[in-house]
């Protein structure tokens, strides 16, 4: 730690001559200081002085907060890298249960048929079994105009003829107005019965399910709760499933209430409120990605960590899907380097393993069909789907 700014040692300072003479001290004797004179400091010290002992105290405090920030910090870290460790099961692989997202292409006009037939071509031999196909957004208040998912029946028509038994569902969503003015109220009651007249008119179009992504969504948000009790009455009467798309879990106890203190943004969810939002629909798909992690053994550490939570309160009778990072960027909190799709399929296949090795109802997520490249195709089938 470099010294404090400020003054250098003091010298013994002189004195002014005096007439007379001086009395000689005695050998080995201190000098004593003239009467009426305050003692002076010895050469080589510095003078304490009520500005550098209140910079000594800043110091101190920075340096205390640091380690009171690091050490978990560092030990959380470790933690993931050991949750890396191991060797997954050898039935950890596809169940036939995946998931896709796909864009607003798919059903705005500019996707033909040959691009459902390339799309068929490259889902034949895996485990996706849904397609969440962007039909919205949402508008703020909860309506969606019809416009939005034009071409609805013709994708859901070519998909059933190319690929029958997938599912093609309406991926809805829209910002929150958690963190910002701008964006849903899910407080207001006319909000949420507009989201579920939209739900009900997109299912009368012919879709096979209802997929929300809400976002920012805060944990223990009991409007959302509400809202997912009406919306699977609708989705029952249509016999599709409700399905949505979740914040990952706390990683450590009340993370949430801690990061969202700091920033405003509490990111993730509690235990107990993932808990009770599986046991409210048919499907909940991890997104497991923009996670913060540097390396990409501290990134699958930590997907192997949020299966094992999710796993371990999501009733068997919901599926759960874990989310693959089919996207490349470099922004805070995702770095492309670490979070990639071998680390993200090691870290479910671990977590699985350890936590219900046979569950069924269970599978991968992948985000998204507009920017995957050929290595994270060929990384979801080598390293998820059975060889």
């Amino acid at each position: 730690m470099e010294h404090a700014t400020g003054r250098g040692p003091t010298a013994e300072p002189d004195t002014e001559k005096e007439t007379g003479t001086q009395p000689k001290p005695r050998a080995g004797a201190e000098p004593q200081p003239q009467s009426g004179t305050e003692p002076q400091p010895r050469a080589g010290k510095q003078a304490e002085t009520p500005a550098r002992r209140r910079l000594r105290r800043l110091r101190r405090g920075a340096l205390a907060l640091v380690l009171v920030l690091l050490v978990p910090l560092l030990a959380a870290e470790t933690a993931l890298r050991v949750n890396y460790m191991g060797d997954p099961s050898d039935g950890a692989y596809t169940r036939g249960q995946d998931a896709i997202w796909l864009g607003h292409a798919w059903v705005d006009g500019r996707k033909k048929d040959a691009d459902v037939a390339a799309l068929a071509e490259r889902l034949r031999g895996t485990g996706i079994r849904d397609l969440y196909v962007h039909a919205g957004p949402l508008e703020h208040d909860g309506t969606l105009p019809s416009s939005a998912y034009r071409n609805a029946p013709w994708l859901i028509g070519a998909v059933h003829r190319a690929l029958p038994g997938v599912r093609v569902q309406a991926w809805l969503g829209d910002k929150l107005a958690t963190e910002s003015p701008d964006g849903l109220r899910l407080e207001r009651a006319e909000t949420r019965a507009a989201v579920v007249d939209s739900t009900r008119r997109i299912l009368d179009a012919g879709f096979d399910g209802a997929h929300f992504d809400l976002e920012p969504l805060h944990s223990g948000d009991r409007h959302y709760l509400g809202l997912l009790d009406a919306l699977r009455a609708v989705t029952r009467a249509h016999h599709v499933p409700l399905s949505v798309a979740a914040h990952q879990i706390d990683p450590l106890p009340a993370f949430h209430s801690v990061w969202g203190t700091l920033t405003n943004h509490p990111k993730w969810w509690s235990q107990d409120f993932f808990g009770e939002v599986a046991r409210r629909v048919d499907q909940i798909a991890v997104m497991s990605y923009d996670t913060m992690q540097p390396l990409p053994s501290l990134y699958g550490g930590y997907v192997a960590q949020q299966t094992s939570l999710a796993l371990e309160v999501t009733p068997p009778t919901t599926d759960l899907l874990m989310g693959l990072p089919f996207f490349h960027e470099n922004r805070f909190g995702h770095w492309a380097h670490a979070e990639t799709v071998p680390a993200a399929v090691r870290g479910v296949r671990l977590g699985l393993s350890r936590t219900d090795a046979d569950r069924l109802r269970f599978g991968v997520a992948l985000y998204v069909d507009f920017a995957a490249t050929e290595d994270d195709w060929s990384a979801y089938r080598e390293g998820w789907v059975r060889p």
